[in-house]
């Protein structure tokens, strides 16, 4: 097997100098001299025989289209490469090391606080941070390196990414304490055609909800949006619209002190799968393994 030709040093300061946008703060980064990241880069792009950044005076840096695909390729092996030094240090002991996961936004109250607490009971010495955003943004952070795992619903995953499903989120219709409906356990959506809705107003969220109630042979009323979650249960303990909403806090009370309830869906609707997500053909360390693991056991309890 041939010699590559160039050290794992390099690999990291140019590392540091894309993802810093600067050779300066490369150097500070890395406790260097800033001729010795700059000499790193360009003994690694001679060695590649491509040109990885573009030197703007005055501005940074940016990655070329090689270079934003070397980074990306790279993010990978730098961390298998501090989890094998990790792994030798900790030969016979416990897992240790950072491990960053994304979370849409509104599983979070739900879920990260077992699946936290889980794999800080298993696994003491891993250090976990979270990315809270939206579906989009954390296709984005998966593909960009900034997290290895994220914690999802199971709708509009590329070929790109592929999960592990933690389990469902079935939808279910809520109304204020005193609407016509509430004394039901079930409803069909078409029962609440012609009255206002309350709509979740995140990106993908909002469309699938929208499509539950279209698909029930009617276009719903809109009369409120709002980004948050307990917003749309205020709102609606408060008689302004009925929603659908997934996941089911455990009080029926409102940050206002109102109640809403929660009415099971007749209509035959597929539920949401909740799932932790990664990048197709890409490894995960053994922090990330461990930490589905933790998760699937804790969500089986």
């Amino acid at each position: 097997m041939s010699d590559p030709g160039f050290t794992l040093v390099q690999l990291r300061y140019f590392a540091a100098a894309a993802e810093l946008g600067s050779m300066t703060s490369a150097a500070r980064e890395l406790m260097v001299s800033q001729s010795a990241v700059s000499t790193a880069v360009a003994q690694l792009e001679r060695e590649l025989g491509v040109q990885l950044l573009l030197r703007h005076h005055a501005r940074g840096l940016s990655l070329t289209a090689a270079g934003a695909e070397f980074l990306r390729e790279l993010r990978g092996y730098l961390a298998h490469t501090e989890e094998l030094a990790e792994t030798a240090r900790s030969a016979g002991q416990v897992l240790i090391g950072r491990l960053t996961i994304g979370c849409f936004a509104t599983l979070g109250p739900f879920e990260l606080p077992r699946l936290l607490s889980a794999c800080e009971r298993d696994h003491p010495e891993i250090q976990v941070s979270v990315i809270e955003a939206e579906h989009a943004t954390l296709k984005q952070a998966l593909r960009a390196g900034r997290c290895e795992l994220a914690l999802m619903y199971g709708y509009d995953l590329d070929d790109d990414i592929e999960s592990v499903r933690m389990g469902t989120a079935p939808a279910y219709v809520l109304v204020a304490k005193d609407h016509p409906l509430a004394r039901r356990k079930k409803v069909r959506l078409d029962d609440l055609a012609g009255e206002p809705m309350v709509l979740l107003d995140l990106p993908h969220s909002r469309d699938y909800f929208e499509h539950l109630v279209e698909s029930a042979g009617f276009t719903p009323d809109v009369r409120h949006r709002t980004t948050g979650f307990e917003t749309v249960r205020a709102l609606v303990a408060n008689g302004l619209g009925w929603s659908v909403l997934n996941q089911k806090p455990a009080s029926p009370t409102t940050y206002d002190g109102k109640e809403v309830v929660e009415l099971e869906i007749l209509d035959p609707l597929e539920p949401l799968d909740v799932v932790l997500a990664s990048m197709r053909g890409v490894r995960l360390t053994r922090r990330a393994q461990a930490f589905i693991r933790s998760a699937r056991h804790a969500r089986a309890r």
